[in-house]
């Protein structure tokens, strides 16, 4: 009955470099491809509340349904958001493209 049990302990210090340099390669590369996947997908999060947040800021409609008073409208604040979330859009969709480029190229996955 003994003989049938495999100590792990003693099958690990018996491997060879090969072995051990697998190991750690297949590790490595699982906690890094799933690091790099997790980034990707908050830029893809941050870029679609960005555009929903950009949509609110054209958002003007009345006070109530019968007034005809818009909501306090100011069009100098109006431009500058709407410009910041603009470029801010613009940079994280480029930092997407170049990290779904980066991810496929390091692990041979499409993303």
């Amino acid at each position: 009955m003994e003989d049938d049990l495999k100590p792990r302990f003693i099958e690990s210090l018996q491997r060879n470099n090969d072995q051990i340099r697998e190991d750690r390669a297949r590790t490595i590369g699982a906690d890094s491809e799933l690091i790099y996947r997790r980034r990707v997908e908050d830029i893809e999060l941050k870029i679609k509340r960005l555009e929903r947040e950009q949509e609110g800021l054209i958002d003007i409609s009345p006070l109530d349904r019968n007034s005809l008073t818009f909501a306090d409208f100011q069009p100098e604040a109006f431009v500058q958001k709407d410009i910041e979330y603009s470029l801010t859009l613009r940079n994280l969709n480029i930092q997407l493209e170049i990290a779904v480029k980066r991810f496929e190229y390091l692990f041979g996955k499409t993303f």
